[in-house]
């Protein structure tokens, strides 16, 4: 039982090893110079032995999606223990999936296919893809008055809040970007905006 343990223990070590291996090559070298080969260098093992783990390049850009997905749900959901009001707790979890986005942005460009190649019908495919969702709408229902969160109101204003946040972001990213103050107060102007717009 003891080597059966030890054996899966040391899969799951090489299977996180991989992972950080591809996540290091992107951010020295950008998501364009990641293949399978490169990694296998960095953790000094064969090509082949990858595929033991992963079937593919794709497969190892999912597994980073879906840890980049769970990474910021821990965040939102820090963000939003740290106040009672719906319209404090979106102002929070906003700002803190910006923070996420550069404290974590070779995660945040392939979760959203910012510079790089997206899989995107696999990423919706994710369960954890719908956890900013999860974290966000009940806050919108709640400043709303609104109990179905199947609401198209509630999916338009959860929209409306991403779009604006998500396209600054990825103007950022691209390069294309001004100081860091701001886009903080652009941010903050566009967040308040929307909460105010949305408050009965």
């Amino acid at each position: 039982m003891a080597s059966k343990e030890r054996i899966a223990r040391l899969k799951e070590e090489t299977r996180i090893n991989i992972l950080d291996a591809a996540l290091q090559i992107v951010k020295q070298e950008g998501w364009q110079a990641l293949s399978l080969r490169k990694i296998a260098d960095v953790i000094e093992y064969t090509a082949p032995i990858i595929y033991e783990y992963f079937a593919n390049k794709e497969a190892i850009l999912l597994e980073l999606t879906r840890k980049g997905f769970l990474l910021l749900d821990r965040e939102l959901q820090q963000a939003k223990a740290e106040h009672r009001s719906p319209a404090k707790q979106l102002e929070a979890m906003w700002l803190a999936y910006w923070n996420f986005a550069f404290d974590n942005k070779e995660l945040y460009q392939v979760m959203f296919g910012v510079s790089t190649n997206c899989c995107c019908e696999l990423v919706n495919q994710l369960p954890e893809a719908e956890l900013p969702w999860d974290a966000f709408t009940p806050a919108i229902g709640e400043l709303m008055h609104i109990e179905d969160m199947d609401s198209d109101v509630i999916c338009t204003k959860y929209y409306t809040f991403w779009s604006v946040v998500h396209g600054l972001i990825s103007i950022n990213i691209l390069g294309r970007n001004s100081s860091d103050d701001i886009n903080r107060q652009v941010l903050r102007d566009a967040i308040t905006g929307i909460i105010r717009s949305i408050t009965p």
